[in-house]
C-alpha cells in the first residue's frame, strides 16, 4: 500500500504549524518548527503572499497530513462526505475522526496516529471481538475497540495506563485504560473535533 516515506517535521514546516506527527518531539524544542518556523528549500523564508486557491490548496494539504492520507483516499472521503446530507465540511472531519487509527491515537494508546496506523497494522486491535488490521477501518456508534489480551503487556499499552491520568479524552469516546478499551459513545460532531483546520476552504477548493 503506498504511503509517504519521507520527514515527517518537514510536513509541518511546510504548512507553517504544527501537525503533531511525532508524538512527544512535538511539544518539546527539539520540533524542527521551534528551530525554523519556515517552509524547507532554498526559497522557503521568502515565499510570496498565498493567493485564495493557495489557501484553500494548503488547508487540503495540511488535513491530509494530520490524519496521515494520501491524496486518492482524502479524495473519495470527499465526495462522500458530499453525498451526506448536512455540511460536508463537516461530514469530512466526521469520517476522518472515526477512522480505527485515529481511534486508537484519540484514546491514547499511540503517541501519534502514524504510530496507531502500526499498532492496528500489527493486529493489535479487536472491534466488538473480532480483529481489525485496517487502519482505515470506520468505527460506529456503540463500537468496542480494545487491545488484544496477549498484546496488553507491551510498552506501549504499558505507558498509556500510566500516563492516562494526564490525558483529556474526547467526549465521544469512553476510554478505560486499565482495561485498554474503548466505547464509541457517538460519531464525533463538529464542536467535538479539536483539529485546527478551516474545513470550508477545502469544500471550496474541491467545489472548483
Amino acid at each position: 500500500m503506498a504511503r509517504y516515506t519521507g520527514a515527517d517535521c518537514k510536513l509541518c514546516r511546510r504548512e507553517k504549524t504544527k501537525l503533531f506527527l511525532k508524538g512527544k518531539k512535538c511539544e518539546s524544542a527539539k520540533c524542527p518548527i521551534e528551530i525554523r518556523p519556515y517552509p524547507p528549500g532554498e526559497h522557503g523564508r521568502g515565499r510570496p503572499k498565498e493567493s485564495e486557491y493557495q489557501l484553500q490548496l494548503r488547508e487540503k494539504q495540511k488535513t491530509r497530513r494530520i490524519y496521515g492520507i494520501l491524496e486518492k483516499q482524502f479524495r473519495n472521503y470527499y465526495e462522500e462526505a458530499n453525498r451526506k446530507g448536512g455540511k460536508t465540511g463537516e461530514n469530512l472531519l466526521q469520517i476522518l475522526e472515526s477512522r480505527l487509527d485515529n481511534v486508537v491515537y484519540r484514546a491514547g494508546f499511540a503517541e501519534s496516529r502514524d504510530a496507531a496506523r502500526q499498532q492496528v497494522r500489527h493486529g493489535h486491535f479487536l472491534v466488538n471481538g473480532k480483529k481489525v488490521d485496517i487502519p482505515s477501518y470506520r468505527v460506529r456508534e456503540h463500537d468496542i475497540v480494545e487491545v488484544r489480551e496477549r498484546s496488553r503487556n507491551l510498552l506501549p499499552y504499558e505507558v498509556a495506563r500510566a500516563t492516562a491520568g494526564d490525558r483529556t479524552f474526547p467526549a465521544w469516546l469512553g476510554v478505560a485504560p486499565e482495561a485498554m478499551r474503548i466505547l464509541v459513545h457517538q460519531l464525533p460532531v463538529r464542536q467535538q473535533i479539536d483539529t485546527q483546520v478551516q474545513e470550508q476552504l477545502i469544500v471550496e477548493l474541491y467545489s472548483k
